[in-house]
């Protein structure tokens, strides 16, 4: 299996660095060939609203919306979780979004990013607390009734999952503990 990072704007050689210290082959993803190349996708972190345009104008979107309705797995980490959403509550007009996962979510739900912040949270499957980096991250505001949550942060949805679609609020490749990257891939090779 070949693992895509979605290589526009974001973190995207962090998570690569995760998805590498797990064994996996991995790819950077810019082009409509590099994404059919790849078994599944990581959608990392950036700003939402550009990874949108950057998606139309790299020619991204609308292949990798037709594999993501195909099965492709993925998992959106911050600003991927939005792109991922089936609802983006104050999104711009020309934003676009895959409707993935049934979830509606606030943009820099947390706030600006003086209000970014660190914290443990508890996650289903995993012993031990994850660190969890928070930086202008997006707020969930509802979940649809096929929707897993695997965390909350005070009540909070922070990390979700339906079916072969992972989201998180969060960024999990800052951390440098990967058992979140580890857990989507197990979720996929079931």
């Amino acid at each position: 299996m070949r693992i895509g990072v979605l290589a526009l704007q974001g973190a995207f050689a962090k998570h690569e660095a995760a998805l590498s210290s797990l064994g996996e082959a991995t790819l950077q993803v810019r082009t409509p060939a590099q994404l059919a190349e790849v078994d599944a996708l990581v959608m990392p972190g950036g700003e939402s609203t550009t990874m949108s345009r950057l998606l139309v104008t790299s020619e991204l979107f609308e292949p990798l919306h037709e594999r993501i309705a195909e099965g492709m797995p993925v998992f959106g980490t911050c600003a991927g979780m939005i792109l991922l959403a089936t609802d983006v509550l104050d999104g711009r007009p020309d934003q676009r979004s895959f409707a993935a996962i049934d979830i509606a979510v606030r943009r820099n739900g947390y706030g600006r990013q003086i209000d970014s912040f660190e914290t443990d949270i508890a996650v289903d499957g995993l012993d031990e607390p994850f660190h969890a980096v928070f930086i202008r991250a997006p707020r969930v505001e509802s979940v649809g009734v096929d929707v897993e949550v695997l965390a909350e942060h005070e009540g909070v949805p922070v990390l979700a999952r339906h079916g072969v679609v992972f989201v998180a609020s969060f960024h999990p490749e800052l951390t440098g503990d990967a058992r979140l990257h580890a857990a989507f891939l197990q979720s996929i090779r079931r």
